[in-house]
């Protein structure tokens, strides 16, 4: 998986799906889960950032991110990722399923350092906790 045909996505104002993620925005946070054994690529990572930018029109929002469902990605998708995937994101909230993904997410934070805060959680309630500090309410 990471290239393909792309005729099968969904996006409208509330909600985006490709074959790698489903993201949608909701209590000011955008969330996004990678699809069960995805394995993202560069070409996958550039859709899924043009996706969320479209989503997000304009208006930078904390990221939850479910990466539960991911088995893997490429060098060139983690760095785009961690620099072009940063835009319009306050912050980030990866959700991994064990101990061992969050050690080498861990790892990968230091090595690329993403230009916004970002933080792994292997509870969900956690990750969002995280995020209240980045919402901004919207009046």
């Amino acid at each position: 998986i990471g290239t393909g045909d792309w005729s099968s996505d969904v996006c409208s104002s509330d909600l985006a799906e490709n074959k790698f993620a489903k993201f949608w925005i909701d209590d000011h946070t955008v969330h996004f889960i990678y699809n069960d054994g995805v394995y993202v690529d560069f070409e996958a990572a550039q859709k899924i950032v043009q996706e969320r930018l479209q989503l997000q029109k304009g208006k930078s929002y904390p990221v939850f991110c479910d990466m539960t469902g991911l088995v893997g990605s490429d060098k060139n998708a983690r760095d785009y990722l961690a620099n072009e995937g940063s835009k319009l994101v306050k912050a980030v909230a990866a959700l991994v399923s064990n101990p061992m993904t969050r050690m080498m997410l861990n790892f990968y934070l230091k090595i690329n350092k993403p230009k916004t805060p970002t933080r792994s959680f292997t509870k969900k309630a956690d990750a969002l906790e995280f995020l209240k500090t980045y919402i901004e309410e919207v009046v």
